[in-house]
């Protein structure tokens, strides 16, 4: 399987996400910079965090028109995985690919450190490698990570169990009902604060993360298979 690990200006999380995949999940994995125009050689695309052209603006809004966005919407339009990680999901929210917005953290500063996660809906191809209320560990780094939306797209979201993680113990942001990732209704768009491809390694700290991306290799391998 191949990936794109998307770069815009201000991207600082593309070398870990090429790490994971490349080093430790053994898949292929090239940087992409946020002008190409052609995603079509790619299986996987991923959007890493960072501060894509520096946040000025509000996080994601800028990169959102970048070149390479109408390519990654055409890959969501095919059904292929595309996972936005903490600035990667404000891009997806900010593009339309996912509802809602990121705000703020709550008490206004930036945090980093290691939370809980629920795997509340493992019945995707990102989470199907954990089991369902799995609690894992995965290292969070932001200051504008507090999901919001109004109550009717809360309410489509938890019809339509697209609410994936949520935050355990400790709510880090004032996510609503504690969200830390959620998928759109096809299933096959995931945004998500925290960072599992920080989680990849026992020396960084753990590897809760490395089975979300088993999960998605794992899903494409069966799915190639059985349309081979």
């Amino acid at each position: 399987m191949k990936f794109a690990v998307l770069v815009f200006p201000g991207s600082n999380c593309d070398l870990d996400m090429y790490h994971a995949i490349k080093d430790e999940l053994g898949e292929e994995a090239e940087y992409v910079w946020h002008d190409t125009k052609d995603l079509s050689g790619y299986d996987g695309i991923l959007l890493p965090g960072g501060f894509s052209y520096g946040d000025y603006l509000r996080c994601g809004a800028i990169a959102q028109f970048s070149n390479v966005m109408s390519e990654v919407k055409k890959a969501a339009d095919a059904g292929k995985p595309v996972l936005g990680i903490c600035n990667g999901f404000q891009i997806l929210t900010e593009a339309g690919l996912l509802p809602g917005a990121l705000l703020r953290n709550k008490n206004l500063k930036f945090m980093c450190r290691t939370v809980d996660l629920t795997v509340v809906n493992n019945n995707t191809m990102f989470t199907a490698e954990y089991a369902k209320d799995q609690v894992i560990q995965v290292p969070i780094a932001h200051g504008e990570g507090n999901y919001s939306c109004d109550e009717e797209t809360l309410a489509s979201l938890k019809a339509n169990n697209q609410i994936v993680f949520t935050y355990t113990n400790d709510n880090p942001n004032g996510s609503v009902e504690d969200i830390a990732g959620i998928i759109n209704e096809r299933g096959n768009v995931l945004g998500m604060m925290p960072h599992p491809e920080r989680a990849v390694h026992e020396l960084i700290g753990g590897t809760d993360g490395l089975a979300l991306f088993k999960s998605i290799v794992k899903q494409w391998r069966e799915s190639h298979v059985s349309h081979a």
